[in-house]
């Protein structure tokens, strides 16, 4: 199954079990989304359920504090997450903030739904990984699947959440990634990670779509003969901290790597935690690979701004050779 598809199965399955739940955005109706996410779902459930909105982000979110506000658990769709700064005063200020501010009367039993990332050629604004700006508001959860199977078991852990949650899902990861996933209802725990590779000289530490990158990096290496493993953190907030510690402590050695520009990126949060929790067990400085710190380009040399096997494996050699 394809991530697109896991996440259109997860969002109908908790449709269908609780009338409480609707979907809302621009074209996730009529249309089924920009790519086709949601594609049925009005068929199913109806207008009143899967509501076509203007192209106006702050409404959108804003429409679904109003909706959790009533009772009602919405899924407000953002087209891309590079979207999202037109309606970062609703994230901030109401969706994270509410619970607190209204000493818990006022949960916010919202996900916002919002695809991102690079090697697509998309026009500007719709490839920027900004995850890390909403990482920095305290109240919100944000989630990040690699694979199809966690897309599902994640999404509905974050449907059954109380409190607000940030998904987002990788661009070339809809229809690219793929793998088995179960028929049945599970969740994935939000704030656990998963070790995709186990590795004894090095671990590449990423979320998202760079696992991907992570994992062919780490079969070079291996051609190479060395042992790197590869951690998905699956979540940022809540961060597996514990899995972190471990896998860098296991090895001695780590890489970060994400989508996002380098400066003040999550993987420079991600080097002072490791720092913090497994400085003794560490040989050498702790590397990172990122997106430069300039606009996103044009598709057509978008390859030479994010992060490639390339640039990975000579951070892993790097560090390796410490």
């Amino acid at each position: 199954m394809t991530m697109v598809e896991a996440i259109r199965s997860t969002l109908g399955d908790a449709m269908e079990r609780d009338e409480r739940v609707l979907v809302l955005g621009q074209d996730v109706g009529v249309n089924g989304g920009m790519f086709r996410a949601t594609e049925g779902l009005q068929r199913r459930f109806g207008a009143e359920r899967v509501i076509d909105m203007p192209l106006a982000e702050a409404v959108i979110v804003g429409s679904a504090v109003g909706l959790a506000c009533s009772g009602l658990i919405p899924i407000p769709e953002l087209q891309f997450l590079g979207f999202g700064s037109q309606a970062f005063h609703q994230i901030e200020g109401q969706v994270a903030r509410y619970r607190f501010r209204s000493q818990g009367a006022y949960p916010m039993p919202i996900v916002i739904r919002a695809p991102f990332g690079g090697n697509v050629k998309t026009p500007e604004l719709h490839s920027d990984s900004h995850e890390a700006k909403y990482v920095n508001v305290p109240g919100l959860k944000v989630v990040m699947p690699a694979t199809a199977r966690d897309a599902k078991g994640l999404l509905a852990e974050a449907i059954a959440d109380p409190d607000p949650v940030l998904f987002c899902e990788p661009l070339r990861g809809y229809r690219l990634i793929s793998d088995e996933v179960p028929e049945e209802d599970y969740t994935v725990p939000l704030g656990r990670a998963r070790v995709v590779r186990d590795g004894s000289d090095l671990v590449i530490v990423a979320y998202s779509a760079a696992v991907v990158v992570a994992e062919e990096a780490a079969e070079r290496a291996a051609q190479e003969g060395y042992s790197v493993g590869v951690l998905d953190l699956r979540s940022l907030v809540p961060l597996d901290v514990d899995a972190l510690r471990e896998a860098v402590a296991t090895c001695g050695r780590a890489v970060v790597l994400h989508e996002g520009s380098l400066s003040a990126g999550f993987g420079a949060e991600l080097v002072a935690t490791i720092q913090e929790e497994a400085f003794w067990s560490l040989h050498a400085p702790i590397g990172r690979v990122a997106a430069y710190d300039t606009p996103y380009p044009p598709g057509a040399v978008e390859g030479l701004y994010l992060p490639s096997v390339d640039r990975v494996l000579a951070a892993v050699r790097a560090a390796l050779e410490a």
